[in-house]
């Protein structure tokens, strides 16, 4: 899927990132923060502007691109969500600095360990565009991992958040509930 981007290997390559020990040459006032969060997976360190979002981070440091800015970074669209500590957050209205110590999961991170909510999504076409989509998997995700037995109204309420222009919002329920059964051995 186009969410799936390898954005962070790409940042490694361009000299952007390291994991573990990189920190951030990026600054605007000089007064930065220090912090540490795993991002898929892995360690990073960085020192970041107190006004930094961490749609900022996770786009510009790190290179991930499922976070998207649909609204402006208002908070009304759930195009930026990502799951931060098993939650599902709105990357533009989370300030970096808040995520220190922080776990984050994006839709890259999902798609990597090919978690069954992204065949599901396929297999139901959740999905027109795609610039929506990484923003309902996560949430999605985040929603199995809570609630491994989801009826369509938890879906459609969990989702309620999350925006789409293209009017796919009928299949999202379906997927949800079809990869909730795939985790538990039910389907294949």
């Amino acid at each position: 899927m186009a969410f799936a981007s390898g954005g962070e290997a790409q940042a490694q390559e361009k000299g952007n990132l390291t994991p573990a020990d990189a920190t951030s040459t990026n600054t605007q006032s000089g007064c930065r923060e220090p912090i540490e969060l795993t991002v898929n997976g892995g360690r990073y360190r960085f020192h970041v502007e107190p006004n930094w979002t961490l749609r900022q981070l996770l786009r510009d440091e790190i290179g991930l691109t499922s976070p998207k800015d649909w609204c402006g970074g208002m908070g009304a669209c759930g195009s930026c969500t990502v799951i931060m500590n098993g939650r599902p957050v709105l990357s533009c209205l989370t300030l970096a600095v808040e995520c220190n110590g922080a776990v984050i999961e994006t839709a890259e991170g999902i798609a990597k360990v090919k978690h069954p909510i992204i065949d599901s999504y396929i297999k139901w076409n959740a999905f027109q565009c795609g610039y929506c989509t990484p923003g309902f998997v996560t949430t999605a995700k985040a929603l199995l991992d809570r609630n491994p037995n989801p009826t369509e109204a938890d879906v459609r309420d969990a989702l309620g958040g999350n925006l789409c222009r293209c009017g796919t919002y009928q299949q999202h329920p379906k997927a949800v509930v079809d990869a909730a059964q795939v985790l538990k051995g039910v389907k294949s």
